[in-house]
């Protein structure tokens, strides 16, 4: 167990010091930050300091009827009345207001207002404020909390007959959520493969296999090299899941579609129980693969062909949204490569059976585990037979015990 952990300490370092690693890993959180501040500089210049006036030719306004303030985020933008469009217009050039409706008077019957503005046309924040006034005024004879009900609109829960699962449809989190983690996993797990792949092949291609071969067992280094690659994979995903609640957390107090939001506990149990088997699949895979060939290009061929089976059900996104519960995807998610993947994209469109993620789960780990094993062994017959491809056949005959014999 010692040299294991002296393995896997020695490819973490290795890889999370070199650039690539580092440019990879804080790429995103930059990007995030980026993305998370223009949208608080969009919510901030929505609403602008200045009021907004109206023309109303139907009487039935009122400047003092205002809905009620919303639980969360910022008051409505102030709303000034103007007798005439002249009066109108002339605050709009003085700049005293930042834009003014007309309500014509049909507007019971038609529906329709007219905005001017003179540069820059007030954004949606400041539309929806308005459009709060004119349904305030129209229910002016009801309740405050009837008035509320009626602007907020409904709030509705969609629950699976089991009860196992529901979705309410303000917490949009829990529908983004899965998604963004199945990409996640591609990209980290994915990357986290290609370093698999060129550490076994670079010690091929450099000859320290052979030095390994003599002081450590195959099965310390492969379980070495899946440990230290798997911490990388953690700290990756920890650095953005990190940056991305900091980022929610910033973002609230100025963003109001942010308010609110869950957090799917129950999801992210089953990604962390999904994940460290799925990861350990795709290690061992791409340890197989390093065992099998002479260089790393020859390998890079092979496992772009792989890590179709793990993006697969990406191709499959129209069915998901449509029909999630179809016998394709039930066998994507039974299938050990694409049952990560499709579980996640299908957990925001419908409830996945109990049965479904128990059987998944043991498969997903009977596979992993197999697939270490295969490539402990792989890897130390490629040791036994340097610079030289290892076939199928070959590798069948090692694994009955024929393997070691030298071919004539």
């Amino acid at each position: 167990m010692r040299n294991l952990w002296l393995v896997a300490k020695h490819e973490y370092l290795k890889i999370v010091r070199q650039k690539s690693f580092l440019i990879g890993t804080l790429g995103i959180p930059v990007l995030i930050i980026v993305v998370m501040g223009v949208g608080i500089l969009v919510a901030l210049g929505q609403r602008g300091s200045l009021p907004l006036g109206y023309v109303d030719h139907t009487g039935i306004l009122s400047e003092s009827v205002t809905p009620p303030a919303p639980d969360k985020g910022k008051p409505p933008v102030a709303i000034r009345a103007f007798v005439d469009e002249a009066a109108a217009q002339a605050a709009l050039e003085a700049r005293t207001i930042q834009a003014y409706y007309v309500v014509p008077a049909d507007y019971v019957e038609s529906g329709r207002v007219q905005l001017f503005f003179l540069d820059k046309r007030p954004g949606e924040t400041v539309q929806e404020d308005f459009a709060a006034f004119l349904r305030a005024n129209l229910l002016a004879g009801q309740p405050a909390d009837v008035q509320r009900r009626m602007l907020e609109g409904s709030s509705v829960t969609f629950r699976s007959m089991d009860g196992s699962r529901e979705l309410e449809s303000e917490n949009v989190i829990g529908f983004i959520v899965p998604f963004i983690a199945a990409f996640f996993f591609v990209f980290a797990v994915m990357n986290a493969g290609g370093y698999m792949l060129q550490a076994v092949t670079d010690e091929k291609e450099n000859r320290t296999i052979e030095v390994l071969a003599t002081s450590i067992r195959p099965e310390e280094l492969i379980g070495g090299k899946a440990v230290g690659l798997m911490s990388v994979g953690l700290t990756q995903l920890g650095i953005w899941v990190l940056t991305g609640v900091l980022a929610l957390l910033v973002a609230t107090p100025f963003v109001p579609e942010v308010q609110g939001l869950r957090v799917p506990w129950s999801f992210l149990v089953v990604v962390v129980l999904f994940f460290v088997p799925a990861y350990a699949l795709i290690a061992g895979l791409m340890t197989a693969v390093g065992g099998m060939v002479t260089d790393l290009r020859q390998g890079q061929q092979i496992t772009g062909i792989l890590n179709l089976f793990f993006t697969l059900p990406f191709f499959f996104v129209a069915l998901i949204m449509a029909k999630p519960d179809s016998p394709l995807l039930t066998v994507l998610t039974l299938f050990p490569t694409t049952s990560f993947v499709t579980i996640t994209m299908r957990w925001a469109m419908t409830t996945v059976p109990l049965w479904q993620l128990g059987v998944s789960w043991v498969l997903l780990v009977t596979s992993a585990v197999v697939s270490v094993w295969l490539a402990a062994r792989i890897f130390r017959l490629g040791m036994l037979r340097y610079g030289q491809n290892l076939n199928v056949k070959t590798i069948i005959a090692s694994l009955r015990g024929n393997g070691l014999r030298a071919e004539p």
